[in-house]
Parts: C-alpha cells; sequence; structure tokens
C-alpha cells in the first residue's frame, strides 16, 4: 500500500476539515473518495466522446423500447 504525503495551505485544511465533519469521515477516505469519484468522471467522459463520435460519423443503432420488451 502506498503513502502520498499531501500539503495543503490554510484555506484548504480548512476544506478538507469542513468536508470530513459534513461526511463524518476521515480526511484519508474523503481523499480517496475524491479521486474514485474524479476517475469515474474521466471514464464516463470518455465513453460520452466514444459515444458521440460514433454518433457523428452515423454509426449509432437505436432500438425502440417495444422492440426490447419484445425480445425479454
Amino acid at each position: 500500500m502506498a503513502v502520498i504525503s499531501v500539503r495543503l495551505n490554510s484555506e484548504e485544511e480548512k476544506m478538507i476539515a469542513f468536508l470530513a465533519d459534513q461526511y463524518e469521515s476521515d480526511k484519508s477516505s474523503l481523499i480517496k473518495l475524491s479521486l474514485k469519484e474524479m476517475y469515474e468522471d474521466f471514464i464516463d467522459k470518455k465513453v460520452i466522446d466514444e459515444f458521440e463520435g460514433k454518433e457523428k460519423k452515423h454509426s449509432v443503432k437505436y432500438i425502440k423500447a417495444d422492440e426490447i420488451i419484445k425480445n425479454l
């Protein structure tokens, strides 16, 4: 397991202390949660960009809801 040291200025320390209190979490868990959220946002954006690229090339196929239900 890696240990990372992060230096925070006084404003950043106040923010993380406030958020740790609001979420009833320790600071390390709060930073880990933030990291996971940022990574999820990155992956989401990548998937959206890929979809939009396919959409521009007109290679996206849409299926009507009744067709999906019929195939269940």
